[in-house]
């Protein structure tokens, strides 16, 4: 989404003069319209939404862009597993056609975010399709789970959850309050009374971070609110995951990073907390699909020497090309990040075993 920078610009109010304000004008319009259509597809498929013979967890967001989702679904998935329940996540994908609940098993096909959750946790089933009621019903029956985790789940309505985890940017936690495509809301601030939990990510600075746990406790009283941060904790080079090193390592070296995530600034704190410095910023748009041509100019810039060491995500790594891994491999270093809850991870983990008979 929002892959037209100038329409980002106007959803959030960056763009300015009489051409952008008419343009406002217009998409004020559509965003209303927008706003009636989603109000009915949720309350219709809300009256017939399946209860499954497991428990399921939904995590999402109210925005459009990048609020630390993935990360949050790996860290639920895998306390899940180490608490002896059996578990798989369930994606829609960004893959070109089909829908079939087909395995994750490669980014052009399933899409980046449910290929890097495969990779990074081989031993837990994604499952990847538009149609979430007939995935979850074969991770019911193929793999016996107990436990289905609906990644980018709040606009799923056809599923009735036992929990509903809702991630916040505190950076920019609602854009401007419009709907889409005036702004960068996917449905009414008002829903966000039906989430059990919310996860302000990106949470660094404490006087923000304050006042939205305000905001929220306003819309939704009874959930539980708890802090997060994106932290490294490893690095290793494209071509070889097994020679991963501590992110301790690299404070105090000069590198080039480039990413394409819905929320590029994370990328970048994320190195600048390491201790890094930045000798170049190269930002592509989310789930750029990257090409030889594309690593080529961020190898040797301008025609110049390559960089000293280039970094990345691990969901830009997913979608590198295998020639290009071949290629470049050993010079192009991925960077893995954890969820850090601060002090509040034990409540976090609390509330997640509360949707399970004791």
């Amino acid at each position: 989404m929002y892959h037209n920078r100038y329409l980002y610009n106007l959803a959030t109010d960056k763009a300015k003069g009489i051409r952008a304000g008419v343009l406002k004008a217009v998409l004020l319009v559509l965003s209303l319209v927008y706003g009636l259509l989603i109000r009915v597809a949720r309350s219709l498929q809300k009256l017939c939404a399946v209860r499954l013979d497991c428990t399921v967890i939904s995590v999402g967001n109210i925005t459009v862009g990048g609020t630390g989702k993935t990360a949050l679904v790996q860290t639920i998935a895998r306390f899940l597993k180490s608490q002896g329940h059996v578990v798989c996540v369930l994606s829609r994908g960004f893959r070109k056609g089909g829908g079939n609940e087909c395995p994750a098993t490669a980014c052009e096909t399933m899409g980046d975010e449910p290929c890097m959750i495969s990779e990074n946790m081989p031993d837990i089933p994604v499952l990847v399709s538009p149609d979430r009621v007939s995935a979850a019903i074969r991770a019911i029956r193929q793999f016996k789970a107990d436990t289905i985790i609906l990644d980018d789940g709040f606009q799923q309505w056809r599923l009735r959850k036992d929990l509903e985890v809702v991630t916040v940017d505190a950076s920019n936690p609602f854009g401007n309050r419009h709907m889409l495509p005036r702004g960068l809301l996917r449905q009414p601030l008002s829903t966000l009374a039906e989430a059990d939990v919310f996860v302000m990510t990106n949470s660094y600075e404490p006087r923000v971070s304050s006042d939205l746990r305000t905001s929220l406790v306003r819309i939704n009283p009874r959930a539980v609110i708890v802090e997060a941060t994106h932290t490294a904790s490893e690095y290793y080079p494209l071509a070889d995951r097994r020679r991963a090193l501590s992110v301790e390592a690299l404070q105090g070296k000069s590198v080039v990073a480039f990413c394409g995530i819905g929320n590029p600034d994370s990328f970048k704190w994320t190195l600048e907390n390491i201790g890094v410095s930045i000798a170049g910023w190269f930002s592509f748009p989310d789930h750029h699909p990257y090409t030889g041509e594309d690593i080529e100019s961020l190898m040797h810039p301008h025609g110049g020497q390559a960089p000293s060491m280039l970094v990345t995500t691990q969901k830009d790594a997913v979608r590198i090309p295998a020639g290009v891994r071949e290629k470049y491999g050993r010079q192009i270093f991925v960077i893995a990040v954890d969820l850090d809850f601060k002090d509040e991870k034990k409540r976090f983990f609390d509330r997640l075993l509360r949707v399970y008979p004791v």
